[in-house]
Parts: structure tokens; C-alpha cells; sequence
């Protein structure tokens, strides 16, 4: 286990994290490539995750959706559609996985404390000790109206209810001490003490109370992630996350994001190394830098059709546009701007503040390299990718890691499931090489492999995490 660092200590080189994001409803994915196999059938998961433990991955990932996304009323089909459920995901996963984490997506908007807490728990003894919690909040009222809830909170209400949903979790799995099943066939007492596992919470999100019927897990509480990027999100990751998935994976905007959350844990009694952050990314490789360069321009040209280049336009824009012609330029009308009334239930149209000046951007943009509307949304939707030969992947991987542009990665192919084959088999061994990744899993735990410290309880004497 990794012991914290002080402020006056050299640092020596640092590991290298990985992890694998089993792609989800988005056109990351390309569904439509004939070496893509289910994303729902369990065989499909099983390549995925014996893969990512294959290369001695820290945890496999898994993105909720609550509702399927439509576009213009009507079910948006261009991507993957329909995720099944993470817990049963995971749960089947860990029967045919030794060492990997298990990292599931659930909101605290819909759901309820106990009972978050209750299937976490149980992962987490089902797996030994592997179980993740990506913390998230669920922000608009047409995924509400699938749940008893309906309706949203406004943005400061949902991480006040997220920040007492986590805290309240807590008291469920620290309801039990470690020792509290003695399980004395002598003297027939099988628990230490009459209240264990009893809790008694009142805020103004929830008044409970009663006994937590799972007993304290392996790792004490499932590893904590979080992922929002907002003031709120970031000031809830300082105080209670063990690691951040961030979209800041290139090398500038990563470093002031990694300097920024990571100096804002000493105002909460925690060290730089009791938080992880792991920005996503896409990756191609090849056999030569030039061969890489030439599949990934290939690889963009399935993800971004022109079917979805206008679908992402229409996303903006806030209207329908789909007479305009891909491979032609930018509409010259206008967005309409305040609330999007074309697409529901997708995340990335509260990306952009101002449409108007966002157009006013890409405009500006197509103009000075001559693109097309397709070409224009192949480059203003593309995320990090690392693209070249497994040498090539690798030195770039491990310099942003010692840049602090990160701690690590957690990778999302293009194709499901055997898109990671090849980096596990070309460019894990390069890392191993330069003495920047492990050659076995370092702990039993996922927080163990993560190098994060134990839970700290309500008599921990440093902080609250």
C-alpha cells in the first residue's frame, strides 16, 4: 500500500494507472464495425474484463443511463442504445475475475442511501474487496420522469442531496466494525455486540434509521469516484472522493485541472495521494506512427457519419437541420438559444453555455481550415486519443502521467469487446519496460491496487474521508 507523501519529500517516479471503460451509448463506439460483437450479451463483458485484468488494469468501468435519448421525439439510434443494469453487470463479473476492480455508475438523484449502500456492499463482498462507486447526479427532468421522483433538482440542490447521500452511505457501512461477527458455535453468539450494524440519520434529504443488514465489506466502503467537472463537483471530489474520471486528458488543460482539485485537498485534512485523477481516453495503434494516423482518420470517419455530423449540429443549433447538406459548411442561421427543446437526455448540450457564441466559434473555426460541416464536428467532438505505434502510446501515456497531467488513464476502444486486445498485448509490456507499470497486481483490494490508504471512520483523528 502507497504511504502518503510529505510536502518536503522528492518524488520518485510516478506508476502509471489504467483502467478500461466498457464503451456505452455513444459514438465513441463503432457499433457498426464488423469485428464489433454485443453490447449486452454477458460473453462481450467477459473478453472485456479478463482482458483489462489480462493487462493488470486497476478496474473496469461502467456509465449509467437512465433513459433512453431521443432526438427530435423519436429514439436516437445512431449510437449503441440500452445499457443493462450495472449492478448485475458486476456482480456477474466478479465471479469470472480474480483481481480487477469493478466500478459502477449510480446516481444519488433517484435513487435512495440505504439501498445504494446495501448493493455496494454486497459487491464488494461478492468481488473480495473490488467494488467502486462513481457518484453522480442526474440533472434533468425527462430522465425523472421514469422515476417515483420525477422532475430534477436545480444544480446546487442535487450535490447538497449527493454530498448527504454519500455521507449517509457512509454511516450505513460504518455502522459495522470489522470485528463484529464473532460467530460462536460454543456459545451460540454470533455477533459481538447487540447494535451492530444500527444507524439513525436525520437532514433535510433523509430521516432513517434502524440496522444495516450488510455486514462491514473487505475494503470497509466501496473506492469513491466522482466525475463531475463543476465548482460543486470539484469542491465534493476534494472532500470526499478517492478518484476523479475527468474529460481533461490532454496535456494543458489536464495540468491546471490535476493542479486545481489536487490543491484543494489540504482545506479538507487530505494529502495530493488520497485522490486519483484519471481523465478518459481513446486510443489507435498501428504498426508505425503513420499507419496509426491513417486507421484513426478512419476511425473518426465511422464514429462522425454524416447522419450524426448533423445530429450534433441540430444539438447545438436547437433545431431541426436535417436538410443541410454534411459535406457542406455551417448553417448560416442562427442557434436558438435557452433550453433545448431537440435533444433529451443527452448530457453534452449543457456543455456549451451560449450557443450563439459557440457557433460564432466553429464558424470562425471551419473558416480558417476550410471545413466541411462533417469535418468541422470530426474536430470539435474529438477527445484525447493516443495514436501511434505501442513505443509511441506508451512514452506519451507515461509522459502526461509525470507531467501531472494525470495519474493515469482509463481507456475507451472503439470496438466491444476486443478493442483492448492489442494494447494489452503491445503497449502494457512498452510501459513495463520503461518502469512505469506493474508486472502483478501490487494488493488484493482495489483500493490496495489503487495505493489509497483504508477508509478513515468517524474516529479516524485526520479529516473526514
Amino acid at each position: 500500500m502507497t504511504e502518503p507523501r510529505t510536502a518536503t519529500e522528492p518524488r520518485g517516479t510516478k506508476q502509471v494507472h489504467l483502467a478500461a471503460h466498457f464503451p456505452g451509448v455513444n459514438n465513441t463506439t463503432v457499433w457498426s464495425d464488423p469485428r464489433s460483437g454485443s453490447h449486452i450479451e454477458f460473453d462481450s463483458f467477459t473478453h472485456f474484463a479478463q482482458t483489462a485484468e489480462r493487462g493488470l488494469f486497476d478496474f473496469l468501468f461502467l456509465a449509467e443511463g437512465l433513459r433512453l435519448r431521443e432526438q427530435h421525439g423519436e429514439i436516437y439510434d445512431l449510437d449503441v442504445v440500452g445499457r443493462p443494469d450495472t449492478f448485475t453487470v458486476l456482480a456477474a463479473l466478479a465471479a469470472v475475475t480474480e483481481h480487477l476492480g469493478l466500478a459502477g455508475t449510480i446516481n444519488s438523484t433517484f435513487n435512495e442511501p440505504l439501498e445504494v449502500a446495501r448493493q455496494f456492499a454486497s459487491l464488494d463482498h461478492l468481488s473480495d474487496g473490488r467494488a467502486a462507486w462513481n457518484v453522480v447526479t442526474s440533472w434533468d427532468a425527462f430522465t425523472g420522469q421514469n422515476f417515483r421522483r420525477g422532475g430534477y433538482l436545480p444544480a446546487d440542490q442535487r450535490y447538497r442531496r449527493a454530498r448527504q447521500f454519500l455521507e449517509t452511505a457512509i454511516e450505513l457501512w460504518d455502522s459495522w466494525s470489522d470485528d463484529d461477527i464473532v460467530a460462536d458455535r460454543e456459545s451460540g453468539r454470533f455477533l459481538r455486540r447487540d447494535d451492530a450494524g444500527a444507524f439513525a440519520h436525520r437532514d433535510d434529504q433523509f430521516d432513517i434509521s434502524g440496522h444495516f443488514p450488510v455486514p462491514r465489506s473487505p475494503q470497509g466502503r466501496p473506492v469513491i469516484f466522482q466525475a463531475g467537472d463543476s465548482e460543486e463537483g470539484r469542491e465534493f471530489a476534494a472532500a470526499r472522493a478517492d478518484a476523479i474520471f475527468s474529460r481533461h486528458a490532454r496535456r494543458d488543460e489536464g495540468r491546471a485541472f490535476y493542479a486545481d482539485v489536487k490543491g484543494r485537498l489540504a482545506a479538507h485534512g487530505r494529502t495530493p495521494s488520497d485522490l486519483l485523477i484519471l481523465p478518459a481516453a481513446t486510443f489507435v495503434l498501428g504498426d508505425t506512427d503513420a499507419e496509426a494516423a491513417d486507421l484513426a482518420h478512419d476511425v473518426r470517419l465511422a464514429q462522425v457519419s454524416g447522419q450524426t455530423a448533423i445530429k450534433f449540429l441540430e444539438q447545438l443549433w436547437n433545431r431541426d437541420l436535417s436538410d443541410h447538406d454534411p459535406d457542406g459548411p455551417l448553417p448560416t442561421i442562427d442557434p436558438i438559444p435557452g433550453e433545448n427543446t431537440v435533444a433529451q437526455g443527452r448530457a453534452s448540450v449543457r456543455i456549451h453555455r451560449d450557443p450563439r457564441d459557440v457557433a460564432a466559434e466553429w464558424r470562425q473555426l471551419a473558416d480558417a481550415r476550410n471545413l466541411t460541416t462533417r469535418e468541422l464536428i470530426i474536430e470539435v467532438t474529438g477527445r484525447q486519443s493516443f495514436v501511434g505505434s505501442a513505443q509511441t502510446v506508451a512514452r506519451e501515456i507515461n509522459d502526461l502521467v509525470q507531467a501531472d497531467a494525470s495519474d493515469g488513464f482509463i481507456l475507451v476502444p472503439h470496438i466491444t469487446p476486443g478493442g483492448l486486445d492489442r494494447f494489452v498485448d503491445e503497449v502494457v509490456p512498452v510501459l513495463q519496460e520503461l518502469g512505469v507499470y506493474r508486472t502483478g497486481y501490487p494488493g488484493h483490494t482495489l483500493r490496495e491496487n489503487l495505493g489509497l490508504g483504508a477508509p478513515r471512520t468517524a474516529n479516524s483523528p485526520v479529516g473526514i474521508g
